[in-house]
């Protein structure tokens, strides 16, 4: 191991509760620890580091979920940790903002690419690189969807700092300019820190508001109804998804554009 691995290694247990060596090769990323409940009701597995600032849980057959929290930092730390155990790919299971007419809530938006607002991602490369997916692990989302008759969209997300900017119309008319498809926090900084770190990544977004116009601002009732909703089915695909990636077995080759 070398020094970042090591360092990450101790770490990992710390802030997740599960040792480094009961990972399997294939992660699942939320931010909502009922993601990590159900997925362990579902599976009859144990919590760990209920308490601490992640959780997370793990099947028999050794996919795992990690809730990490809300925010790029905190993406780009799980990110940062799991690279010293080299996993085969990660899924993000997030929600976002849908910003163009035909994202409606309850829609899937498989991301192309992420625009890096949140600026974390300028700590691992120069904003001319661009943040993206690994294709080959979306194409099994994707078949998996197109399989599955469940309605989504492809685009471009744009991922902020920012919590509160509803209210801010400079922002969203600068949102409208660059004709992105949704806004979150993380998905940028997944993306990029898994190019950092050599880690086969992907996406998963949830439409849960349509902040472009007042009646669309999620409010504690909006996100209540889409939990009931749509927060199982999107849970089911990346478990199937990641499941079948893992029993097909098809090499997803990490390139250093």
């Amino acid at each position: 191991m070398n020094k970042k691995d090591t360092i990450a290694f101790d770490w990992l247990k710390r802030y997740t509760g599960t040792n480094p060596e009961n990972y399997g090769d294939w992660i699942l990323l939320t931010n909502f620890q009922n993601y990590v409940e159900k997925f362990s009701k579902r599976f009859d597995s144990t919590i760990n580091g209920v308490g601490g600032p992640m959780t997370s849980s793990i099947n028999d057959d050794g996919l795992s979920i990690i809730n990490f929290g809300i925010g790029s930092a905190n993406a780009a730390t799980i990110m940062d940790l799991l690279s010293c155990i080299k996993p085969k790919g990660v899924l993000f299971l997030g929600k976002c903002g849908g910003l163009k007419k035909t994202t409606e809530i309850g829609h899937f938006i498989l991301p192309t690419a992420a625009i890096r607002g949140e600026g974390t991602s300028d700590d691992y490369f120069p904003k001319e690189v661009p943040a993206m997916p690994s294709f080959k692990l979306h194409k099994y989302v994707s078949e998996l969807l197109v399989e599955r008759e469940i309605e989504y969209r492809t685009g471009v997300i744009y991922s902020t700092n920012r919590r509160v900017w509803e209210h801010d119309e400079k922002f969203k008319t600068y949102l409208r300019k660059v004709r992105v498809m949704g806004i979150d926090m993380e998905t940028a900084t997944i993306f990029i820190t898994g190019f950092a770190n050599e880690i086969n990544r992907g996406a998963l977004l949830l439409v849960s508001d349509t902040p472009m116009i007042p009646e669309g601002i999620k409010t504690h009732e909006m996100d209540q109804d889409v939990t009931r909703k749509y927060v199982d089915i999107h849970l089911d695909l990346g478990i199937e998804a990641m499941t079948k990636i893992g029993d097909e077995g098809e090499k997803i080759k990490h390139f250093k554009y």
